[in-house]
């Protein structure tokens, strides 16, 4: 770990949780995480060094100068929490790498142990047919039968077994093996804006974390994100709903009425009385 991580503090953590984050469906995660570094006094705490696990596919030339490569950063950052029993470490990921994610997710965890890190959280999107309009629910899942009662008394269970692509499953599963506790907060995304980002899920999951630590956080800028984001969507259906009108149907003097210049009929005249 000492060869892969930067250290830049050493802080004295109080039974510290860790929220780990990386770009996925609505970036959700990555949302969370943001916003809760810029509303609480997060401090830089460390640095993967991601050149052992990401390739670089080239480089940038500017003002016709190329530049040293450039790797994803995989950053962790510290809170101490004054008001609760647990402090927070975040850590961000700008990617997930190709190759070397199991010993990626191992490095992070590692660190984690190093800081007396006992649970972990990850934050995921669940693709639903859930209207955009409606408000998201979010479910739970953990790595042992404690946990998975602690989390019922939130109401945080869904029936049935779910698939945790990425780093959010791996960093999991792999954290089960070494005795973490573990927690994937999952909120429900709308299909049809998978490819966008999702701020009403992520307000979801922040407002559930928060109860579950115990932590004070103003939403409401990331509510009125929330607001913006679905009246954007709003005016793009309507949009869509109108060409989708437009294309499909024909105005009633532009439809072909059969046969032209019928004895009785007077072209071009319509609605004429006689």
């Amino acid at each position: 770990m000492k060869k892969l991580v930067k250290l830049f503090a050493k802080p004295k953590l109080n039974a510290p949780v860790m929220l780990a984050a990386w770009p996925g469906i609505g970036n959700v995660a990555i949302v969370v995480a943001n916003y809760l570094l810029d509303k609480l006094d997060f401090k830089d705490l460390a640095e993967i060094d991601a050149s052992y696990f990401f390739d670089p596919i080239g480089v940038l030339a500017r003002e016709h100068i190329i530049e040293t490569p450039q790797f994803p950063q995989s950053r962790f950052y510290y809170w101490k929490n004054k008001k609760g029993k647990n402090d927070l470490i975040i850590f961000v990921g700008d990617d997930q790498p190709d190759s070397k994610i199991y010993d990626f997710a191992g490095c992070v965890l590692d660190f984690a142990g190093a800081f007396g890190v006992k649970r972990i959280y990850t934050c995921a999107a669940a693709m639903t047919n859930i209207h955009f309009t409606e408000q998201p629910r979010v479910w739970a899942v953990g790595t042992n039968k404690q946990l998975v009662e602690e989390l019922r008394k939130y109401e945080l269970l869904q029936k049935g077994s779910i698939q945790i692509a990425g780093l959010n499953g791996l960093l999991l599963g792999l954290a089960k093996e070494r005795d973490f506790d573990g927690v994937c907060l999952m909120a429900e995304v709308p299909t049809q804006t998978s490819r966008m980002e999702n701020p009403m899920a992520a307000l979801a999951i922040l407002k559930v974390f928060a109860r579950l630590l115990s932590i004070e956080i103003d939403t409401n800028e990331l509510a009125e994100g929330a607001k913006e984001t679905m009246e954007q969507i709003k005016q793009a259906t309507a949009i869509a709903m109108g060409e989708y009108i437009e294309h499909f149907t024909q105005p009633i003097w532009e439809q072909d009425n059969g046969e032209e210049g019928e004895e009785g009929e007077d072209e071009g005249n319509i609605g004429e009385e006689n």
